[in-house]
């Protein structure tokens, strides 16, 4: 029996969550679920949008699947993500890109891996405002040795691991000769102690390019905070959006399993959310407690719902939708039949 924390959410979260709590049932997996409130349903009931029940949970059971959360933008609280991040120093982002048969976009039989540095950089919120009239602003990116060391091992760990033959570090090197100059020159380091797996590196700028012209070149990819977050969303772009994306955040002593798009309060309560970002998430869970049968099995489900096509969302198929709870059944149907 697995005991798991289960942040569900705001917006479409609590709905996609209960879609994946029971796909993972249905798959065989034993687990008690501890349920708790974070962000906007925490505001309102504790006013705090990240309570202490929540880390006590995560703390306790060292695994977690969230749902997503509202970020207020350009004002209100800090992002809870964010801030779960660094309590818990989850400092391994890790977002698969894959193409799945049936899902409209513009490439076919992509399998990439994103690996972002996550608690270091321009998110480790040190910023503020220099003058009085707030008329100017300050961010500073730290990147430090020993994060920069641990990512970029962990990217070809991983690479090795799940067989992989390739690592790109990614980086801006020549215009951030400090930071970008030591997170490079730690990843040419340890990509030499790795003689089985490719290695290379690029500039962001053409890092993104590349990935838009030609995505087959690339496998594991390896780069810092900010850098990460936005070429994952390129890399989930090129296999048809986030709504398939899963993503995992990895520390030493916790993990927490997410779907990487927002909370969209717009379809919030009305059947229309794509759940197989979370449902992705919740095997890349299942696989980290090693319950890797459960997890092959729901990937293969949601692979085989989405190439029939007929019981899907409507951002994969607008002419004949189902909703969330339907496509839920059908990711079920095909898991258990």
């Amino acid at each position: 029996m697995h005991r798991i924390t289960l942040i569900p959410g705001d917006g479409i979260g609590p709905s996609i969550c209960q879609v994946a709590v029971r796909v993972v049932e249905a798959a065989g997996v034993k687990v008690t679920w501890d349920e708790v409130e974070a962000g906007l349903p925490a505001i309102d009931k504790f006013k705090d949008p990240l309570p202490q029940q929540v880390l006590d949970s995560i703390r306790e059971n060292k695994v977690a699947l969230k749902g997503p959360l509202t970020t207020p933008v350009g004002s209100g609280f800090r992002s809870v993500n964010v801030a779960l991040r660094k309590e818990f120093d989850l400092y391994a982002n890790v977002r698969p890109a894959r193409s799945f048969d049936g899902v409209r976009s513009r490439y076919a039989d992509i399998d990439l891996v994103v690996v972002r540095e996550n608690t270091e950089e321009f998110y480790a919120g040190i910023e503020h405002f220099i003058d009085p009239a707030r008329s100017a602003a300050e961010t500073i990116g730290i990147v430090t040795r020993s994060g920069s060391e641990r990512i970029i091992k962990y990217a070809y760990e991983y690479a090795r691991k799940n067989h992989r033959k390739k690592v790109t570090t990614v980086h801006k090197a020549n215009i951030l000769k400090y930071t970008g100059g030591l997170f490079l020159e730690v990843s040419r380091e340890i990509g030499a102690s790795y003689p089985d797996i490719e290695t290379e590196d690029r500039i962001v700028d053409n890092m993104a390019m590349q990935m838009v012209v030609n995505p087959y070149q690339f496998d594991v990819i390896v780069t810092t905070n900010l850098f990460g977050d936005i070429l994952s969303d390129l890399a989930s772009g090129l296999v048809g959006g986030l709504g398939l994306a899963p993503g995992a955040n990895i520390g030493y002593d916790a993990a927490i399993f997410e779907a990487v798009h927002g909370s969209a309060p717009d379809i919030a309560g009305k059947n229309l959310a794509n759940p197989v970002a979370i449902v992705l998430a919740s095997a890349l869970m299942l696989r980290h407690i090693g319950e890797e049968s459960a997890a092959s099995r729901i990937e293969k489900a949601v692979a085989q719902v989405l190439k029939e096509g007929k019981s899907v969302t409507k951002d994969v198929n607008a002419e004949s939708p189902v909703g969330t709870v339907e496509m839920g059944d059908a990711i079920i149907k095909a898991l258990i039949g």
